[in-house]
């Protein structure tokens, strides 16, 4: 079935236009109050956590309202990271949850994605199911069967307390000073906080959120401040979070950049050592370098690749029996603490590897060579098969022949954004910059020509 609304990571869009807008999200939560609770024979409960965009306040409204009116009641959480709700889903006994956040994108989008009672994303069946509800809305209950909405005042707090468990019980991080920088984003509370109550010297960076400036400039889109303040203020390590808090980019004392492939050698390497590695393997997707792979097979590690978008890590996680996964871009699953990516999580686990190695995170996984590689995205003017093309075909295969196995071509659309994404990486960074600004030039001359 083609999907309308929901992409890789729910609803999202630009707010005020379809379909991120509060007659649609009202919509949405009639059809979803609907179909996640058919078979429920108790009175249901869903979860709202949100980001710190100030269409928040809106689609929670409006999305609180459908789901009242259909008859579930609700738990508001307010401002809180991504993996949070997840948590607090499972945590709180609801049969779903809902976090209202547009991640990584400026702050005049949004979305809606949904969790069930797991604490996992919606499977794609069931968000196929609850589009088609849209189409054919189910009636309303009597006026003695409408849901209430609650507030939970302690939900930050007890997600705090939830990541300090992801330690050993008295494990302490004293002595550590790390920057932290919030995107002015979900994590702009709990993230000093979690650092600071653990014995870290906390350097906070954008933690003044004020509905506009979420991912302004800053987060892990925007590392280069982060970067610069470690080495300003001699801190051991640098994490950036984005808006919702679900992925990391870090950096070390040097100020040097430790993306996602990066820390996943590092994760995967501490969890062999602890014999706490499952499945032989870790779960990457098409866009991690190559020079983890090789990395990892020379730690006896096998790596699978998924289709880009943490939902398809985190199935074939599941599929496989890894415990490790993630992508280059910092979204970092690890089964064993939560359901979803966690970007603080990532953080404290990194720090944990630097104390138990005895080794600041420069060394860490310092023999792992990366090839070059680089990312063209080009703004299409609407969904597009542009990749199917002829002439676009064409030159693909063009590519790979020049690449002759010493590299590697990936395009594809974006699952979040009207873009078109080429990666290209390749042993020789001459080669590998050719091959993909030829085929994005020649895409650029397609679209023109339509």
């Amino acid at each position: 079935m083609m999907r309308r609304y929901f992409g890789t990571d729910g609803v999202r869009g630009t707010v005020n236009k379809e379909p991120m807008t509060a007659e649609f999200s009202l919509k949405l939560g009639r059809a979803a109050g609907h179909v996640l609770t058919r078979h429920l024979d108790h009175q249901p409960h869903i979860l709202i956590g949100k980001d710190t965009r100030l269409s928040g306040y809106m689609i929670e409204s409006a999305l609180c309202a459908g789901l009242t009116a259909q008859g579930m009641n609700v738990l508001l959480v307010g401002p809180v990271p991504t993996p949070a709700v997840a948590y607090l889903t499972r945590s709180l006994r609801a049969d779903a949850g809902v976090m209202l956040s547009a991640s990584h994108n400026p702050a005049g989008d949004n979305g809606i994605k949904f969790f069930g009672a797991d604490g996992f994303k919606l499977p794609d069946e069931i968000e196929q199911e609850i589009e088609r509800c849209l189409d054919d809305l189910p009636p309303l209950p009597d006026a003695a069967d409408i849901g209430k909405a609650f507030r939970v005042d302690d939900a930050r707090g007890r997600y705090v307390e939830f990541c300090k468990a992801s330690l050993p019980r008295g494990f302490r991080l004293d002595g550590f000073k790390v920057v932290v920088d919030c995107a002015n984003g979900a994590a702009y509370d709990v993230a000093p906080r979690l650092l600071d109550e653990l014995g870290c010297g906390v350097v906070v960076m954008h933690a003044e959120p004020d509905g506009h400036n979420i991912n302004l400039a800053c987060g892990s889109t925007d590392p280069a401040g982060m970067c610069a303040r470690v080495v300003e203020t001699g801190a051991d390590a640098g994490f950036a979070l984005d808006g919702d808090a679900d992925r990391l980019i870090a950096c070390d004392a040097n100020g040097v950049i430790v993306d996602g492939d990066r820390v996943i050698a590092v994760l995967a390497e501490q969890l062999l050592h602890h014999d706490r590695l499952t499945g032989g393997a870790v779960v990457t997707t098409l866009m991690s370098n190559m020079g983890l792979e090789h990395y990892l097979g020379g730690l006896g590690l096998g790596m699978h690749r998924a289709s880009v978008g943490d939902r398809y890590v985190l199935e074939m996680m599941r599929d496989k029996g890894c415990n490790l996964g993630g992508e280059q871009s910092g979204h970092i699953i690890m089964l064993d603490c939560n359901t979803t990516g966690d970007g603080l999580l990532t953080a404290l686990q990194l720090l944990a590897a630097m104390r138990d190695q005895e080794k600041p995170l420069s060394e860490l996984a310092s023999g792992m060579q990366l090839y070059p590689q680089k990312l063209w995205n080009i703004v299409l003017p609407r969904r597009m098969d542009v990749a199917g093309q002829p002439q676009v075909q064409q030159a693909m295969k063009a590519a790979e022949i020049r690449l002759d196995g010493k590299g590697r071509l990936s395009v594809r659309m974006s699952g979040t954004e009207l873009k078109l994404r080429i990666m290209v990486e390749a042993e020789d960074e001459d080669m590998m910059l050719n091959v993909g600004q030829g085929l994005a030039d020649l895409i650029e001359s397609t679209l023109s020509s339509e």
